[in-house]
């Protein structure tokens, strides 16, 4: 592991910065007292970095600055409560404006666009990163730190500190963006309805193998048709074997573009991202920036027999095992529905739904028992039958600040030092336990998280886990995801209507994502719009000239339901020790 280096009262004061400004000082000691614990400095050294803060906020003293973030109860604390404890620390006033994703998504592109400041710093997703590293909008963190924001980048940062920091990496090896929270898309599933003897003998007599953590996509779909079809009521409520949601919004885009199709096993090997050939189905050459394809015929998989295979199952699982209405929720609508307690796994669940899913009972969870301990379990992703070992088997968020050239500097400097003290080392620990969006390895490896643990249902056995580095959010290969992703709700939802088959849908979205990038690599041949880094697409070929060649896209497999697999809870968790 690596050694991480503490702020210390000394390497402030090397600095010049050793006792002034005490006015500000007495709310920063009230602020650390009283809401920054835990934390993984000393009271000595909170003190120390906050007094950082302070002389180096001076000179924007009185300035109100506006930032925008997504809705989740990560940045409602934030908004609420770090905004108050920053202005009262450094004279600075944060506007922090919380928005649907969507919404987050259409200011960012509307900045970049128009190069009109609408705000002086995003938190929007990692997932930009190969559009942030091209078009050139954004600030460059890396060059950022050691030039113009030199005089206010926190000593302390500790960038090697942050768990998600190759996410918002660059192909030039420049961090463009700070993570602020991340969470992972995990399995869920009711442990104390799976430990159940009777049922644990039904399972196996009708399926011939054990009740437990699927390991494939065949063992998900039987223990789904189990509890849906076998078991059905439990405790005199009617169950069901999955949860999932269908609403033709854009959240359906994200469900499938947060690697449905790398856990079906579309693309390539490697980490963070498949190359040539990543989740999102987009060739890019090993050594290349320019995307080539997402279409077969241009050598990507988007509408290949792996792809096509994921988008069935989703809707098929949608149909036959979800509790009525599932097709009809979107992301934010389907979390309440989960803690009803009618469901038995879930196996695309986020994270970030932890702090929801630890709520007592007298708040509606009926996912916890009376002492207030998860009867649920969160654990691997299981994969689908063209899945390798050596592929990402899951998508992991890190919604991260970002700096644009179009904010005047004044005000980017004001809103880099909010960014940062929202995620120092001072205010980081206690953040985590109230959002449990985990971004610093420090952090997480806190005491107060071991004592915490078991309630939290494996949150913290796989943030500790050398497996968590298989969880990654979108890459490089995705030249401009605000572009790109809009594409994908409007062709999924086409199969959740009936309009089109799976394949259909899945090829029209690869002939729009071609088209799409086509028009890119005009701008970018005519205008440097992407800086070289456009896509250069193939000329097509027949399908089966790339589904003969190795690797993605890949052959349909003759069997795409194999042995169902399971594991016991216990096992993945030594595995994660």
């Amino acid at each position: 592991m690596k050694s991480h280096l503490k702020v210390s009262v000394a390497a402030f004061a090397l600095l010049g910065f050793s006792g002034q400004a005490w006015a500000d000082m007495a709310a920063a000691e009230r602020w650390i007292d009283e809401e920054f614990q835990p934390s993984v400095l000393s009271r000595e050294e909170q003190l120390a970095e906050m007094e950082w803060f302070i002389q180096a906020a001076e000179p924007f003293q009185g300035m109100e600055i506006n930032v925008l973030s997504e809705t989740i109860p990560t940045h409602s604390y934030e908004s609420e409560v770090l905004t108050k404890a920053f202005e009262e620390i450094t004279g600075i006033t944060v506007n922090h404006q919380l928005l649907g994703e969507g919404e987050v998504v259409q200011a960012v592109q509307t900045q970049m666009q128009t190069n009109r400041n609408l705000y002086d710093a995003y938190v929007n997703d990692s997932d930009l990163i190969g559009t942030h590293s091209r078009l050139q909008s954004a600030v460059n963190l890396t060059d950022w730190m050691e030039g113009e924001g030199a005089d206010v980048t926190n000593p302390g940062l500790d960038i090697e500190d942050f768990i998600g920091i190759s996410f918002t990496t660059g192909p030039d090896g420049k961090v463009w963006q700070l993570p602020d929270q991340q969470f992972a898309n995990l399995y869920w599933y009711r442990k104390d309805w799976f430990d159940r003897p009777e049922l644990q003998e039904q399972f196996k007599e009708i399926y011939g193998y054990d009740l437990g953590v699927p390991v494939n996509w065949s063992a998900y779909e039987d223990i789904a048709e189990f509890f849906t079809e076998h078991v059905k009521e439990i405790d005199g409520v009617r169950v069901y074997g999955h949860m999932d949601y269908g609403k033709r919004a854009p959240d359906l885009g994200w469900r499938m573009t947060d690697a449905w199709l790398s856990m079906a096993g579309t693309g390539d090997k490697g980490l963070p991202n498949g190359r040539p050939v990543d989740e999102w189905g987009i060739r890019m050459e090993e050594g290349s920036c320019n995307p080539a394809g997402a279409s077969v015929e241009r050598g990507g998989a988007a509408n290949g027999p792996a792809a096509v295979y994921a988008i069935a199952k989703w809707d098929e699982w949608l149909r036959e095992y979800a509790p009525p209405g599932a097709a009809s929720l979107d992301f934010y609508q389907s979390l309440p529905a989960l803690s009803q307690g009618n469901v038995a796994q879930q196996i695309f669940w986020y994270t970030a739904f932890t702090a929801d899913m630890v709520k007592p009972q007298s708040e509606g969870n009926n996912t916890v028992d009376e002492e207030g301990n998860p009867l649920w379990r969160m654990a691997p992703s299981p994969h689908g039958p063209y899945w390798e070992e050596g592929m990402k088997i899951g998508y992991q968020d890190a919604g991260s600040w970002t700096l644009f050239n179009s904010t005047p500097v004044d005000r980017r400097k004001a809103a880099w030092l909010y960014a940062q003290f929202v995620t120092s080392k001072t205010v980081d620990t206690k953040k985590s336990h109230v959002g449990l969006t985990i971004i610093r390895d420090s952090t997480i490896n806190h005491e107060s998280f071991t004592e915490r643990a078991p309630k939290l249902g494996g949150l913290v056995e796989f943030y500790r886990s050398p497996d968590r580095v298989m969880w990654t959010p979108t890459g490089v290969n995705v030249p401009d995801y605000p572009k790109l992703a809009q594409i994908w709700w409007q062709q999924i939802g086409d199969v959740n209507s009936g309009a089109f088959t799976p394949q259909e849908a899945m090829d029209r979205l690869a002939l729009e994502m071609d088209q799409t990038m086509a028009r890119m690599q005009q701008a970018d041949e005519q205008a440097d719009i992407y800086g070289g880094c456009g896509p250069r697409l193939n000329e097509p070929q027949d399908a089966e000239h790339w589904l003969s060649q190795p690797g993605a896209p890949k052959p349909k497999l003759e069997n795409e339901k194999p042995q169902g697999e399971t594991i016991a809870y216990e096992e993945i968790v030594k595995r994660w020790q």
